[in-house]
């Protein structure tokens, strides 16, 4: 009898869990366009995407936000976005530090820069026990390089991910924004995880820290089996995407033409789909071209959290 591969695995090790649960952990803050602000952060992306696609779903219980806002009017408002898209904060903290704030930019062909704002309530996440209880009735967590940038969220984000039960998926976003990075952050955060996403730009900088070489394949192939990954995961914008998983698998995608209005945002719905699809027991081809599909509509919308129409959604 065949060994079973590492889909069925995890297939498994899902169904062995008595309630999907799904949680964004790390940097809340609102993407500041020169024609207003739109509620974001890499995390929080993923919360709202994964909530929208899991809209009416018997399997996921509830989707969770972890991470801090200030008790000002932006801090408010995420909440409020938050409750709008149906994910729970109960343990995001209210802090005396600002909510994050990021200054975006948009050239012509829709791709965005970035400015963040230093010293935020998303650098100064505290332990808590709402924080403890969450972890350990955790499914899925999504967190990001990004999310490290302050040394208190650092170590509550790396708690966190280490309480999770052993089943759980745990996908760390790589996520390089100058100067909020560094090689120590993308090696520290790395055994935490068990999937790994990252963009064209990231995976050569990944790799020369890692001493990793070859095609863009390659270097997935290598992450996935120096670190014992189930999955991995690059995005290349309109050019596509690429799994890799842990029994060898790969599917490589072009990408799908839209107009694109900003690219905000499509990165994080494209993880939340990948995650959704995986724990649904997706197929790998199944999984990967309906996430491309998530990514792609994401792009014709303006900001990082655009509601999530029915027939993208994951029953």
């Amino acid at each position: 009898m065949s060994a079973p591969s590492a889909q069925s695995q995890i297939e498994a090790q899902i169904e062995a869990l008595i309630d999907i649960q799904i949680v964004g952990l790390g940097e809340i803050l609102w993407d500041v366009f020169p024609d207003g602000a739109r509620f974001g952060g890499a995390p929080a992306n993923f919360a709202c995407s994964a909530a929208g696609l899991a809209a009416g779903s018997a399997r996921v219980s509830r989707v969770s936000m972890a991470g801090a806002v200030g008790g000002d009017d932006l801090g408010r408002r995420a909440l409020a976005e938050f409750a709008a898209r149906g994910v729970d904060v109960s343990a995001v903290a209210v802090l005396s530090e600002p909510t994050g704030r990021v200054d975006v930019t948009v050239d012509a062909l829709g791709h965005a820069s970035y400015v963040f704002a230093p010293d935020c309530a998303w650098d100064n996440v505290p332990w808590s026990d709402s924080l403890e209880w969450l972890a350990a009735a955790t499914t899925a967590v999504c967190f990001g390089t990004l999310g490290c940038r302050g040394a208190q969220s650092q170590a509550t984000i790396s708690r966190f991910v280490a309480a999770v039960p052993s089943p759980a998926l745990r996908i760390l976003d790589i996520n390089l924004r100058p100067p909020f990075w560094s090689s120590d952050i993308v090696r520290d955060s790395l055994p935490l995880a068990n999937i790994v996403k990252c963009n064209d730009e990231e995976l050569p900088v990944v790799a020369e820290i890692l001493g990793l070489t070859g095609s863009p394949e390659a270097i997935l192939r290598q992450l996935v089996d120096r670190h014992d990954l189930r999955l991995a995961a690059l995005t290349r914008g309109a050019k596509g995407s690429l799994l890799i998983t842990a029994d060898g698998s790969a599917s490589d995608l072009p990408g799908t033409p839209v107009d694109v209005i900003d690219t905000v945002g499509a990165g994080d719905a494209f993880t939340a789909a990948v995650t959704l699809g995986l724990l649904a027991g997706w197929p790998l081809s199944k999984l990967h071209a309906h996430a491309e599909r998530v990514a792609a509509y994401v792009c014709t919308q303006r900001g990082g959290t655009p509601p999530i129409p029915a027939d993208l959604r994951i029953g």
